[in-house]
């Protein structure tokens, strides 16, 4: 009886949340309705806490939470540290190079409410190739991103309440597209805040109190040092698995093999994942939607620090799960429930119904942003920039709701693999966007002289090269085993480069609209 009672109270922390944020939703349904450019974008209106909070609630998703402990908790630090440390540089960069340049432009440029629509009006294109590149990008990583945040509300769900995965993942991803369906952009933003306080503070306390719970900092390091290879920055601990699950040894432990290396190749590669915040959409949306860019080294400063808090006390959850349930999670997939498993052994389920509304607010705030993204790329790019451009603007709308409807499924079809595991879903697609639109974006806002066939070549190799390397090349392992980011991006940008060089010099209008947002940005700086 003490179980369902428990059951009921986390029940009813987290229906409070859901309850916030549909009242959120129901708020800027009417705002959102009233042009496509409100449902996309917001008006450009958002103010700097929103901005900073949204950018960084819906990049992280699911994976801070369940993904990047998983991964500290199966393999030790090496791993999640290095990948912390490059998306930390990663994010702090984007917003100083990036945000501020990316805002003026895009106003300039046709006043671009998207990526493609951007990369599109930077080139002056009269035939939308760019465009429609950019946007089948688009619709194919995101559809493979909200599906890693629908395997996040299954797994979260089905731990917590023992019911069948696939029916609590459909019913997660049904109540994120309503949500998104009705409220848009600005539903999605403001929200987004609010879970970026839910995230940050949850994993912030249940660090804390793991670390307590354990006995202190030194207890956590100490045991973590007597597994070969765990506490390392050079060496990735070896759980030893058969058919993918972890052996347990006589004295009822977990056994791990002699750690692995962990080399500068492999160091390079897991840093790369910070080569992506230079390409991602969903926040790259967010810098054009601000309302003034004079604030936007305001928001750098708040997602810088939100970033440095919430990457640390993730992987710390990892670290300290591993010493106070060693042989409660036996394969890699189920490695990422132990932010889930410490929550519920820490807290009164009151609280922890709240603490794991924290998972929950990860994933809505990621998948509302990667529907939207995904919609707005047919709707906006393909539909109206190309096959109906006379369409009104309430049926750029209706397309876009459509639109999401339908990749909402596809996201859910992918999402029905419980077995998936969420950190190898996110990374593939985050270096998808990376190597297809980081190095196009700052060559587009650095280069004056880089041109459309630079574009056009740069993406397609960017794009297609992480499909490649990743099915083809890197299951050959050796050199060949870097994360795919950091291959594609480079050759992205190195043919950028050389089809820029040696094709014809942009026209003058290109020319001079580079040279006149240069100098908004020397004005305002």
């Amino acid at each position: 009886m003490g179980v369902d009672i428990g059951k009921l109270q986390i029940i009813f922390a987290m229906t409070l949340y859901v309850a916030v944020v549909i009242v959120i939703g129901l708020y800027y349904a009417k705002r959102a309705s009233e042009s496509s450019h409100n449902f996309l974008i917001g008006g450009r209106s958002l103010g700097p806490w929103v901005t900073a909070m949204a950018a960084e609630a819906s990049d992280m998703s699911g994976w801070l939470l369940m993904g990047l402990p998983g991964v500290a908790y199966w393999f030790g630090l090496s791993d999640a540290v290095w990948t912390a440390i490059g998306l930390f540089v990663g994010t702090y960069l984007n917003w100083l190079l990036v945000a501020k340049r990316l805002r003026t432009y895009t106003h300039v440029a046709g006043n671009a409410i998207t990526i493609p629509d951007f990369l599109s009006n930077r080139f002056k294109e009269k035939n939308k190739v760019i465009l429609t590149i950019a946007a089948l990008f688009i619709l194919v990583f995101f559809t493979v991103y909200a599906a890693s945040c629908f395997v996040t509300v299954g797994k979260l769900f089905s731990t917590l309440f023992g019911i069948k995965y696939v029916y609590l993942m459909i019913a997660g991803a049904l109540f994120v597209v309503a949500y998104t369906f009705i409220g848009g952009f600005l539903a999605e933003s403001a929200s987004d805040f609010m879970q970026g306080i839910v995230m940050v503070f949850a994993l912030t306390i249940v660090a804390v109190v793991g670390i307590t719970s354990a006995g202190g900092i030194s207890a956590v390091v100490e045991n973590a040092r007597s597994i070969p290879g765990f506490f390392e920055f050079f060496g990735i601990a070896q759980p030893v698995v058969k058919d993918g699950i972890q052996q347990i040894g006589q004295n009822g432990m977990p056994l791990f093999g002699e750690a692995g290396s962990y080399g500068l190749l492999t160091v390079i590669s897991t840093l790369s994942w910070g080569l992506g915040y230079f390409g991602m959409p969903h926040v790259l949306i967010k810098f054009m939607a601000i309302r003034n860019p004079n604030e936007l080294g305001r928001s750098r400063r708040i997602a810088t620090i939100w970033c440095a808090i919430s990457l640390f006390a993730a992987i710390a959850i990892g670290i300290i799960g591993r010493m106070l349930f060693p042989g409660a999670l036996l394969t890699q997939s189920d490695s990422e429930k132990i932010f889930i498993l410490m929550s519920t052994d820490f807290f009164i389920p009151f609280f922890a119904g709240i603490v794991m509304a924290g998972i929950l607010a990860a994933t809505i705030s990621s998948s509302d942003s990667y529907l939207l993204m995904a919609a707005s790329a047919f709707s906006k790019n393909i539909y109206h920039g190309i096959i109906k451009r006379n369409a009104s603007d309430k049926t750029v709308l209706y397309a876009s709701r459509i639109t999401l409807v339908i990749i909402s499924i596809i996201a859910m079809i992918i999402a029905l693999n419980e077995e998936s595991v969420i950190f190898k879903v996110v990374s593939f697609a985050w270096a998808g966007f990376g190597a297809t639109f980081g190095p196009i974006i700052l060559f587009s806002l650095f280069w004056k002289r880089v041109t459309r066939s630079g574009a056009i070549a740069g993406m397609l190799t960017g794009g297609s090269l992480v499909f490649i390397w990743n099915l083809l090349i890197k299951p050959m392992g050796g050199i060949f085993g870097i994360y795919e980011l950091f291959p594609a991006f480079v050759a992205s940008s190195i043919v950028i480069a050389l089809v820029s060089a040696l094709s014809k010099e942009p026209s003058q209008e290109i020319q001079d609209e580079f040279e006149y947002v240069k100098s908004l940005q020397q004005q305002a700086e």
